[in-house]
C-alpha cells in the first residue's frame, strides 16, 4: 500500500481517519490540476502511485515489447476501427466547415471594408484560432471530466457548464481586445497612418465576433458531450472536431458581416461601435464574478491567461502572412483556412486524448511508467508509443481528407476542376508536414506540462492550434511561392 508521504505533499490538505475504524483512508490532494476538492481513496491509487478513476478495471501489465497495447484513452482499449470511425465522421464534417470558411474569405476579400481596412486580415486567423484557445479547451476539459465520470450529477453538471461558459466569455472579450490592438499596430506600421475610427471598427468587430462565436460553440460542445455519453462514444474523438466544424465558418462570416456593417456606420457616426463596446465591457465584471465563484473555473480564471494571450500573438503572425499573401497569390485565401483548420482539428484530437490518458493513469508531476517527455519522432508518429496508433490514423485522415477537401474547394470556388497535379501534390505535402510537426509537438508539450503540474486541457491546445495557424500559413505560402517560380501556381491554366 502506498503511504501518505508517497502521495501527498506537506502543503496538501490531508484528512486522516482513526486506525481503529476499518475504512479506507481518504486523501484530499490539491495542486495546479483539477478541483481543490478532488478526493482520491487509496483504492484509486495503483501500485506505481498513479491515480485511477473510480470503477476502473484492475491493473493490467503490458509487455514492454508492444507499448501500443496500452490504451491511450478510456477505461478499456478501443478497437482501432471504432476509434477511426469516431474520429473520421466529425473530421469530415469539420472539413466541410473549413471549406466553407475558405469560400467565405474568398468571396468577401473584395468587399470595401476588406480593401480599405487591411488589418482585418490580421484578425482572421486569430479570431478563428479562438475556437482552439477557448472552445476546444472547453471541449477538452469537459471531455476529460466526462471520461472521469464527473458529469453524472445534474447539479455538478450545471455548475460546471455555467462556470465554463462564463470563463470563455471573459477570455473572449479580453482576447479579442488584445488581438484587435495587435492588428491596429501592424496596420499602422505597414500603412504608416493611424485612423481612430478604424480602431473602433476593429475592436468592436473583434469583440462581437469572438463572444458570439464562442457562445454558440459552447452550447454545441455541451450538447455533443452529453450525446457522446448517451451513445457511449468517446467525447475526446468527436467534441473538438465538431467545435471546429462550425467555428471557422461562423467566425469568418460574423466578422465579415459585422465589419461591413460597422464600416458603413462609422461614415455617419461613431456611436454604434462605442455603444457595443460599452455593453460588452459592462458585462465583463459579471462574467468574472461568476467564473471566480465557480470551483471548476476559478483556477483557470486566475492562471490560464498566458497560453491564451501567447497563442493570439502566434496566430497574429499567421495573420500577417495571410495579409501579405492574399494579394500576391490568387486562391491562397481559399486554401489557407482548410490547411489551418484541418491541422488544428487533428492535433486537438490527439492532445485531448493524451490529456485524458494522463488524468486517468497518472498524478500531477509524475509521468506514467516508461513514458518520456521527448521521444524520437517515429516513435510518436508511427510506432513505439501508445500515442503512435492514433497518430497513424490522424496522418492517414490528413492525406485522404486534404485530397477530398482540395478538390471540393476548387470545384466550388472555380465551378470546375482547375487543379494541376503538381499543385495537388505540393499542397498535400505541405499540409501533411504541418500535421506531423503538430502531432510531435503535442506529445512533447502535453507531457512537459504534466511534469510541471500544469493541466494540459487548459494550456496545451491554445499553443498547438496557434502553431497550426502559423505553420499552415507559412507552409502554404512557401508552396504557392515555389509553384509561382516554376509557373505552376494555382489557376494559371484557367483561360
Amino acid at each position: 500500500m502506498v503511504g501518505a508521504a508517497d502521495v501527498v505533499k506537506p502543503a496538501d490538505k490531508v484528512e486522516f481517519y482513526s486506525p481503529q475504524v476499518k475504512e479506507t483512508p481518504i486523501y484530499t490532494i490539491s495542486d495546479d490540476i483539477g478541483s481543490p476538492d478532488s478526493t482520491f481513496t487509496m483504492s484509486s491509487i495503483n501500485s506505481s502511485g498513479d491515480v485511477k478513476s473510480p470503477g476502473d478495471p484492475p491493473e493490467k501489465k503490458f509487455a514492454e515489447s508492444d507499448p501500443e497495447k496500452q490504451p491511450l484513452s478510456g477505461k478499456k482499449e478501443e478497437r482501432w476501427w471504432t476509434t477511426l470511425m469516431q474520429i473520421a465522421v466529425p473530421f469530415f464534417i469539420a472539413g466541410c466547415g473549413t471549406i466553407g470558411s475558405g469560400l467565405v474569405l474568398g468571396s468577401v476579400k473584395n468587399w470595401e471594408v476588406f480593401l480599405q481596412v487591411k488589418a482585418i486580415f490580421v484578425l482572421v486567423p486569430s479570431l478563428s484560432g479562438l475556437k482552439g484557445n477557448l472552445d476546444m479547451c472547453l471541449a477538452s476539459r469537459l471531455s476529460t471530466q466526462a471520461n472521469l465520470g464527473n458529469m453524472r450529477l445534474p447539479r455538478e453538471v450545471i455548475s460546471m457548464v455555467v462556470g465554463n461558459i462564463s470563463l470563455v466569455q471573459v477570455q473572449a472579450i479580453v482576447a479579442a481586445t488584445v488581438v484587435s490592438m495587435f492588428a491596429v499596430v501592424v496596420n499602422t506600421i505597414t500603412d504608416r497612418q493611424f485612423n481612430g475610427s478604424y480602431v473602433l471598427l476593429l475592436i468592436a468587430s473583434a469583440v462581437f465576433t469572438a463572444t458570439t462565436t464562442c457562445f454558440v460553440l459552447d452550447f454545441v460542445m455541451v450538447i455533443v458531450i452529453f450525446a457522446s455519453q448517451k451513445f457511449k462514444v468517446n467525447p475526446d474523438n468527436v467534441a473538438t472536431p465538431l467545435a471546429a466544424s462550425i467555428g471557422d465558418i461562423v467566425s469568418n462570416s460574423v466578422l465579415a458581416v459585422t465589419a461591413a456593417y460597422m464600416f458603413e456606420q462609422i461614415k455617419i457616426s461613431l456611436w454604434q461601435p462605442i455603444a457595443l463596446l460599452c455593453v460588452y465591457y459592462s458585462l465583463l465584471p459579471i462574467w468574472v464574478f461568476i467564473g471566480w465563484k465557480n470551483k471548476y473555473t476559478k483556477a483557470v480564471l486566475t492562471t490560464g491567461w498566458t497560453p491564451v494571450i501567447s497563442a493570439l500573438f502566434i496566430s497574429g503572425v499567421g495573420g500577417i502572412v495571410l495579409d501579405q499573401a492574399v494579394d500576391q497569390y490568387p486562391g491562397y485565401e481559399v486554401f489557407q483556412p482548410i490547411v489551418n483548420g484541418i491541422g488544428g482539428n487533428l492535433v486537438c484530437v490527439q492532445s485531448s486524448r493524451l490529456a485524458t490518458h494522463l488524468h486517468q493513469t497518472a498524478i500531477p508531476g509524475i509521468l506514467p511508467e516508461n513514458t518520456r517527455i521527448i521521444e524520437w519522432p517515429w516513435r510518436t508518429l508511427f510506432y513505439g508509443t501508445p500515442a503512435a496508433k492514433i497518430a497513424r490514423m490522424l496522418l492517414i485522415l490528413a492525406v485522404c481528407g486534404q485530397i477530398v477537401f482540395m478538390i471540393v474547394a476548387d470545384v466550388v470556388f472555380r465551378g470546375f476542376v482547375s487543379l494541376q497535379f503538381v499543385f495537388g501534390v505540393t499542397y498535400v505535402l505541405c499540409s501533411v508536414i504541418q500535421v506531423m510537426v503538430l502531432l510531435y509537438l503535442s506529445y512533447i508539450l502535453i507531457h512537459f506540462m504534466w511534469k510541471k503540474k500544469k493541466d494540459p486541457d487548459n494550456a496545451a491546445i491554445p499553443y498547438l492550434t496557434a502553431l497550426g495557424d502559423l505553420l499552415g500559413s507559412v507552409f502554404l505560402g512557401l508552396a504557392f511561392l515555389i509553384l509561382s517560380i516554376f509557373g505552376m501556381e494555382y489557376g494559371n491554366n484557367v483561360q
